[in-house]
């Protein structure tokens, strides 16, 4: 599953944007999105998704059970 970031939550800070390997996360109207077409969950690349890792409010980037989990290439 991608993650979301709960906009409601979200401050706007910027600190996840950054963090990311894909590149999935842009600004929208102030507050910050996950591209679920790019999300990986860090898979590959860290062992915890980084947006989750440094958002600075707890429960902000959370799983999306809307989509499916990410599958790594075999």
């Amino acid at each position: 599953m991608a993650l979301k970031i709960v906009a409601s939550q979200c401050t706007g800070c910027s600190a996840c944007e950054a963090e990311c390997p894909n590149q999935a996360i842009s600004e929208k109207a102030g507050t910050f999105i996950i591209n679920p077409a790019k999300c990986t969950e860090c898979i590959g690349h860290y062992d915890n998704p980084q947006c989750a890792a440094v958002c600075p409010v707890d429960d902000t980037c959370v799983i999306d059970p809307a989509v499916p989990r990410y599958q790594a290439a075999s």
